[in-house]
C-alpha cells in the first residue's frame, strides 16, 4: 500500500443512542442475544454505554442520553439508513424474533445478489435488517 493510501480492514463498531436503556439493553441482550463486552455507567454524562458483541469482529456501542432527541426513520431521511446483520440461519432467526413479539416485515430477494433478507425495528424504531449469508457463522 502506498503513502497516503487508505486502509480500512473492517467494520469496529456501530453507535447506538437509546431512547429507555433497560429496554433496548433486553432487546439487543435478550431478544437479538449480542453477548456483552462490557458495562459502563458514566456519571459525568448521565450515561451508559454498553458494548455488544456481533460475531468476532464487531460491536455495537449502545448508549443512553438523556433527552436525546429522535432521529426520524420514516419516510426515509438522509443518512444511514439501517444496520443489516449477516446470517445463516434466516429462518430461525426470523422465528424467534416473532416469538419475541417483534415484528418483522415479509422476506424480499435481493435481485442483485439472489439472497434474501428481512427487515424489523429496534424499540426505538431504528430500521435493522438480516441479509441470508451462507458462510455466516
Amino acid at each position: 500500500m502506498g503513502e497516503g493510501e487508505m486502509r480500512l480492514d473492517g467494520v469496529h463498531h456501530v453507535a447506538i443512542i437509546c431512547s429507555d436503556y433497560d429496554r433496548s439493553r433486553r432487546f439487543y441482550t435478550e431478544t437479538l442475544g449480542l453477548p456483552v463486552i462490557r458495562e459502563t455507567w458514566r456519571a459525568e454524562r448521565r450515561s451508559w454505554k454498553l458494548d455488544l458483541a456481533v460475531g468476532a469482529h464487531c460491536q455495537i456501542e449502545l448508549f443512553s442520553f438523556p433527552d436525546a432527541p429522535p432521529r426520524p426513520s420514516y419516510p426515509e431521511a438522509q443518512g444511514l439508513r439501517h444496520l443489516a446483520f449477516a446470517t445463516g440461519a434466516l429462518e430461525q432467526c426470523i422465528a424467534a424474533l416473532r416469538r419475541s413479539g417483534v415484528r418483522v416485515e415479509p422476506v424480499r430477494l435481493d435481485a442483485l445478489t439472489g439472497k434474501r433478507f428481512v427487515f424489523f425495528s429496534d424499540p426505538d424504531g431504528l430500521p435493522l435488517e438480516l441479509y441470508e449469508e451462507t458462510d455466516a457463522r
